[in-house]
């Protein structure tokens, strides 16, 4: 049983002429009459009673036919929510960032998006680099936005924006004042982000050009967030890298100050699975970004 047969049923039942239905449907008459002797002979069955020169709905005729209408809307629905899907009229977008791309790059787009597109649902998970990416991969979102780097080869990624690490401090701990050598990096009392975040391997790469481990130095702390490890460096007589984005707020109201130790540049990566088929939502969205 095929929609066409349906649709040609229902236009048969409705009228009750096979060449008019025909002409209705824009077929010719012995396909319509096919389709009928089709549906009929598949399933042993009478659909219409042939009385005279004309047709009449057979008792299964008339029992059939809600369904097949049914049938028919349901189809028409699904075409509709196809339909709507691409012009973007609903539907969802997935997006798993890490927590600096999460607080400061992406909102502004977000909000971007919703503007233009009220009608889409847009769900933001928020992890570190490591968890975003197997989000991506395991397709519980459609797209990763994070700042570290994921050996991926499943993943497309995209160059998106970029930040700077910096370590920082109270303004009256004694390291804030002159040039930072190794010995003070390693002598320092240390607040971290935990292992897997971005913010962490960017710091682990940094440390390595120096010739040095995380092993070398003296970590009393390791957070799950860049607003937990600033809290913790206000409050102690730690140090610690994070964000410049994340502290330029507590710089500003001098809650702790920048050390003179410089990082590279480090990007602000997007993330999208490779075999999967990109939606319109999604589409709409790489664009803003």
């Amino acid at each position: 049983m095929t929609l066409e047969q349906l649709r040609i049923f229902v236009a048969v039942a409705d009228i009750l002429n096979m060449t008019r239905a025909a002409q209705a449907l824009n077929l010719t008459q012995p396909s319509v009459s096919a389709a009928i002797a089709a549906l009929e002979g598949r399933h042993r069955l009478h659909l219409f009673d042939r009385v005279g020169r004309g047709l009449e709905l057979s008792e299964a005729g008339r029992v059939f036919l809600p369904e097949a209408r049914a049938v028919l809307a349901s189809a028409q629905n699904a075409a509709s929510a196809l339909d709507d899907l691409a012009g973007l009229r609903r539907g969802s977008l997935r997006i798993a960032a890490s927590q600096t791309v999460a607080t400061y790059w992406l909102p502004a787009r977000m909000a971007r998006f919703a503007e233009l597109w009220p009608a889409i649902s847009l769900v933001l998970q928020v992890s570190n680099t490591k968890e975003a990416g197997e989000a991506v991969l395991a397709g519980d979102v459609d797209l990763g936005f994070v700042e570290g780097e994921v050996r991926e080869p499943l993943l497309d990624q995209t160059l998106v924006g970029q930040d700077r690490l910096g370590l920082f401090a109270r303004p009256d701990h004694p390291l804030v004042a002159g040039k930072l050598a190794e010995s003070d990096l390693r002598n320092a009392a240390w607040v971290l982000r935990e292992d897997g975040s971005g913010t962490r391997a960017h710091f682990v790469e940094a440390l390595g050009k120096v010739g040095l481990t995380i092993g070398d130095l003296k970590v009393r702390l390791e957070l799950p967030s860049n607003g937990a490890v600033l809290e913790a460096l206000a409050a102690g007589g730690m140090i610690g890298a994070v964000s410049e984005l994340a502290a330029a707020s507590r710089i500003s109201a001098g809650q702790i100050a920048k050390l003179d130790w410089g990082f590279p540049p480090r990007g602000f990566t997007q993330l999208r699975h490779r075999a999967r088929r990109i939606s319109s939502a999604t589409q709409a969205f790489l664009e803003i970004a």
